[in-house]
C-alpha cells in the first residue's frame, strides 16, 4: 500500500492528471465534462480521475447518475511538505552564499 505522498506523486506524474488538476481549479466537472476536453476514450479519462482519487488529489462525489469530480488541496499536503526538505536545504546553502559573499566584500 502506497503512503499519500508516494499516491500523490503517483497522480501528479502523468501530464494529462496535471491538466486535469487545472481544470479542476476552475470549476467541478463530470467524467463527461473532462473527457470532452482531451482526445481520449471517457473510459481512460475515468482512469486517470482514479488515479487522482486516489492520490487524494481530488474527491469524487455521486449525484444520482453523475459522478462530480472535484479538486481537493488538502490533498497536496504531502507534496508540499516533501518540497519542505529541499525548500530549508536551499535557504541555507544561499544563506551560506551571502554570507560568504558579504565577507569577501568587506
Amino acid at each position: 500500500m502506497m503512503d499519500a505522498t508516494q499516491s500523490a506523486f503517483r497522480a501528479l506524474a502523468d501530464p494529462t492528471r496535471r491538466n486535469i488538476l487545472a481544470l479542476l481549479t476552475r470549476q467541478d466537472m463530470t467524467i463527461a465534462q473532462v473527457s470532452d476536453r482531451f482526445d481520449m476514450t471517457r473510459a481512460a479519462v475515468k482512469k486517470h480521475l482514479t488515479v487522482l482519487s486516489d492520490g487524494g488529489l481530488i474527491t469524487v462525489e455521486a449525484r444520482g447518475r453523475e459522478r462530480i469530480n472535484r479538486l481537493n488541496p488538502a490533498g497536496l499536503a504531502p507534496v508540499l511538505s516533501w518540497f519542505e526538505i529541499y525548500d530549508r536545504f536551499w535557504d541555507d546553502r544561499l544563506s551560506d552564499l551571502k554570507t560568504a559573499i558579504e565577507r569577501d566584500l568587506q
